[in-house]
């Protein structure tokens, strides 16, 4: 007999663990909500749920630990630590077919966690005394703050004193500005706190706490629907597996069952539902600002009061760390020009100017151009990628060309700089999520290319698949990127990785790349319209090469092997078009040809008839291979170059040449970024992708900044305005992309750190826009929620009532005045640097056209003022 009310203190407990999760110390807007969560579920669900079971059970309390037992069994399988519902222990019987197999596809991809939102991937941190080699530690957890995405950030730990029982306490944090643990003056400190410690026994120390869990956070995009439809199937289940022949008084404890559990689901989905709401909301631009290069400051009075403005010091100390200028450098060469006008330091007309370092002359240097968003080459956002794509969907959607991403590859075999161990349905619901709303990126005419290696290739296509209709998929190029080859603990030496293309409807055009000097060598014969090389006129193998494919291509030729001349003889066609009478005898030096293949195949020429007879000297007599006479046709480079093929190998295509390397020219000696794309392969995949001269490039797993690089090039090369929209959430972003753009821009070639300019390298007009945007995190923490009572109305039903409706969010942004029925928002009360322009610009889905320091005008002529917009306007940002 089990223990009296054993299975109701477990399933209490369990549900108190459900609404927490795991004990997460520190400060986070996670652990915001996570405390508001428990609240609600002490003072307000768990008496309430109390209440109802004791009611319902009132007929039938032998029923009731039975019930506790069933509810237990069947939550504990779908939570995980941090609270996250999903299939989690779902046992092998529990059918999803279903859910695998539909009408318009055979098979779906399935996963356990796709009906999720992926946030991230972070720790549990707890604080924890340890004993190590007889030394006793504290680590204290209490201060630390969540990631704020999935970005990669050390453990950095700090000592702060010895405890009287000799304990060494530590304070524990995550990396920030790239702080890290030093361990020398760590041992210092504690020596000179009288204790002995080695380096040994701390590193042992500190792997001791970081064993602690690693959990994968995600939100159930509807959770109640997904539990209750579970519990209906483990209903289903339980039913038919046990008896089969129920009194009224078992069915109606079932009933009971099935209302309990309905109830439970009701209240859990609510704080879901919240984090949905937050997840989903449009975020805040902050921090923004732009680099424009110093040619386009076209106001010669600006561009004085800018050299003379007290902000020039920090710029000039800018422009030497990035290695553009040198301690000879003086402001007078911006402006000394020769007898005859010219500057005489032309270099230097490229320098980019960042506004972060003029704040108060922003608005005068926007002020130059009358389209704003038009007039930019770029913008970079710093962010976590849903976010950044979420939010800056209507701005952009249905203006990209080509989304292309290098995202994580789901393997432990190299260091990025993202956390990059996912299990492969966490991976899943990272790439679908973000997959799925890029999509709406894209022209009628674009592309998405995604970069993988063969670990989740097949999990990544039938992904895609699911994302495009099936006949949009365009196929996949095999890349040699490492011709070294890289080790693999079980398996062959890796060289190569894939590009996946899929168009956005089918009628998307393949771009052409240019034509290789082992193709370009191959026409050696040359006529007065250039150089050709001589290709047989009968269609090499395949369905649509053979006579029944193409009957009217199938006709004699009658050729004369002595005088390499051939001609066509007048052909009357049938009404089907499938036979042929020649009006015309062959000649006694000439031979009838057909294209015949070897083994009596009969296959089709290439052109038509009537083609051929008006370009006969396209053509000639000749043996073939097997010695018969054959007919051979001119065949020319196409002008707009060649269709990509399957397999790309050139040299250029390496890694470590195109990309580590080309950022140690770039940066000088030191890693600045663990594996970059070779620039040659990003290129020649958004020329593959058919970028014209004015299109937009996404790229949101933006990595070293390389598809910028590649953007800038490829207009360096056509003088074309693409523009570019990079996405990255690493701390790299200010250190390796921002720098990296301003040096592409200021000179095209680099050696050392160091811009090598001739006269055929140099820089380059550039305008671009960088800011970093409000995250999931920061709108957790922000928001209030109120400590009110809001289980005491008895008009309301606690479960289906969203409790969250009453409060505030971030409405304390705002000022109402109820006499002039006035609402006033302070943008100061939400965050520090928010753009409200570009916030805006993202939220109406409109283009800038200009920024003053009353207001915003749209591309549509709209205005809204900047100083007191309408708070209809801005309310999904602050309120959902």
């Amino acid at each position: 007999m089990p223990e009296p009310r054993k299975f109701e203190q477990q399933f209490f407990k369990a549900l108190e663990d459900i609404f927490v999760g795991a004990k997460v110390e520190g400060d986070s807007g996670y652990i915001n909500l996570m405390r508001i969560k428990s609240r609600y579920y002490t003072k307000g669900v768990f008496p309430h749920l109390q209440k109802d079971i004791n009611e319902a059970l009132r007929p039938s309390p032998g029923f009731r630990e039975e019930l506790f037992d069933k509810l237990y069994t069947f939550f504990s399988r779908y939570f995980s630590e941090s609270g996250s519902i999903y299939f989690r222990y779902t046992p092998l019987h529990q059918n999803v077919y279903e859910k695998v197999y539909t009408d318009d596809r055979d098979v779906m991809l399935f996963w356990k966690t796709h009906m999720l939102y992926y946030v991230k991937t972070d720790r549990i941190f707890n604080s924890l005394n340890t004993e190590v080699d007889g030394v006793k530690f504290f680590f204290d957890a209490s201060e630390t703050t969540l990631k704020r995405a999935n970005e990669k950030r050390e453990t950095v730990y700090a000592f702060r004193k010895v405890d009287e029982d000799g304990t060494l306490v530590f304070d524990v944090a995550y990396s920030e500005r790239g702080k890290s643990t030093k361990v020398d003056d760590i041992l210092k400190a504690v020596k000179q706190a009288g204790k002995k410690l080695d380096d040994e026994t701390l590193a042992k120390a500190f792997r001791v706490f970081e064993k602690q869990s690693e959990v994968d956070y995600f939100i159930n995009k509807n959770a109640r629907a997904f539990l209750e439809e579970q519990f209906d199937l483990w209903m289903y289940q339980y039913l038919f597996s046990g008896q089969n022949v129920w009194d009224a008084e078992r069915l109606a404890q079932l009933q009971t069952l099935k209302a309990i559990a309905y109830k439970v689901i009701a209240f859990i989905a609510q704080f879901e539902d919240e984090l949905v709401r937050v997840w989903n909301k449009p975020k805040f631009v902050r921090n923004s600002h732009y680099v424009i290069t110093l040619d386009k400051i076209s106001d010669p009075g600006l561009r004085d009061r800018i050299l003379a403005h007290a902000g020039m010091a920090g710029q000039m100390e800018e422009w030497r760390a990035l290695g553009m200028i040198d301690d000879d450098f003086s402001l007078d060469m911006l402006t000394a020009t020769d007898v005859v006008g010219e500057p005489l330091h032309s270099e230097y007309l490229r320098l980019p100017l960042d506004t972060s370092h003029f704040s108060d002359l922003e608005l005068d240097i926007l002020a130059l151009f009358d389209d704003l968003d038009a007039e930019l080459d770029g913008w970079l956002v710093h962010s976590e990628n849903y976010q950044a794509l979420n939010t800056m969907l209507p701005k952009f959607e249905g203006r990209v060309q080509a989304v292309y991403i290098d995202p994580p590859y789901n393997t432990d075999a190299s260091e990025i700089i993202y956390v990059n161990e996912y299990k492969t349905s966490s991976w899943l619901s990272m790439m679908e999520n973000r997959l799925s709303i890029s999509r709406n990126y894209l022209k009628n005419s674009g592309f998405h290319c995604v970069a993988i290696d063969d670990f989740e290739f097949n999990n990544l296509k039938s992904l895609v698949e699911q994302i495009y209709p099936q006949e949009n998929f365009v196929g996949t190029i095999a890349v040699r990127n490492n011709p070294a080859g890289r080790a693999t603990a079980r398996g062959f030496s890796i060289a190569h990785e894939y590009l996946l293309f899929v168009s956005k409807t089918t009628e998307s055009e393949i771009g052409r790349l240019e034509h290789s000097e082992q193709q370009i060598q191959r026409y050696k014969e040359q006529d007065l319209d250039g150089p050709f090389e001589w290709v047989n006129f009968r269609k090499h193998g395949g369905l649509n090469a053979r006579r029944p494919a193409r009957p009217k291509l199938f006709y004699p030729i009658y050729a004369s092997a002595e005088s390499k001349s051939l001609r066509i003889p007048k052909i009357e066609w049938s009404d089907e078009k499938s036979s042929w009478t020649a009006l015309e005898k062959p000649t006694g030096n000439e031979e009838v040809i057909f294209p015949i293949a070897e083994g009596g195949e009969e296959r089709t020429w290439k052109w038509g008839h009537e083609t051929v007879a008006k370009n006969l000297d396209s053509f000639t007599v000749r043996q073939d291979q097997s010695g018969k006479t054959g007919i051979y046709m001119k065949s020319r480079l196409q002008a707009e170059g060649t269709l990509p093929r399957t397999l790309w190998q050139d040299s250029r295509y390496s890694a470590s040449d195109h990309g580590t390397n080309l950022l140690t020219k770039f940066f000088g000696k030191g890693q600045v970024f663990s594996f970059p794309k070779s620039i040659y392969a990003v290129e020649d995949t958004l020329k593959v992708c058919n970028t014209k001269t004015t299109d937009i490039v996404l790229d949101y797993f933006a990595g070293s900044g390389t598809t910028a690089h590649a953007v800038m090039n490829l207009n360096r090369s056509d003088e074309g305005k693409r523009k570019y929209i990079l996405v990255e959430m690493g701390a790299h972003f200010e250190t390796v992309i921002l720098p990296r753009v301003k040096k592409v821009a200021f000179c095209s070639r680099w050696k050392d750190g160091k811009p090598v300019f001739d006269k055929n390298e140099g820089g380059m007009s550039h305008f671009i826009k960088y800011y970093e945007l409000e995250q999931y995190e920061d709108a957790l923490r922000r928001a209030r929620y109120d400590d009110a009572d809001l289980f005491d109305n008895p008009y309301e039903d606690p479960y289906h009532h969203y409790i969250f409706l009453r409060d505030l969010k971030m409405l304390d942004a705002t000022e109402v005045d109820y006499e002039k029925n006035t609402v006033r928002f302070h943008p100061e009360r939400v965050y520090e640097n928010i753009d409200l322009a570009e916030s805006l610009s993202n939220l109406r889905g409109k283009w800038i056209k200009r920024i003053t320091k009353e207001y915003v005008e749209f591309e549509d002529g709209e205005q809204i003022s900047l100083s007191n917009p309408d708070f209809r306007v801005i309310k999904p940002l602050v309120w959902w």
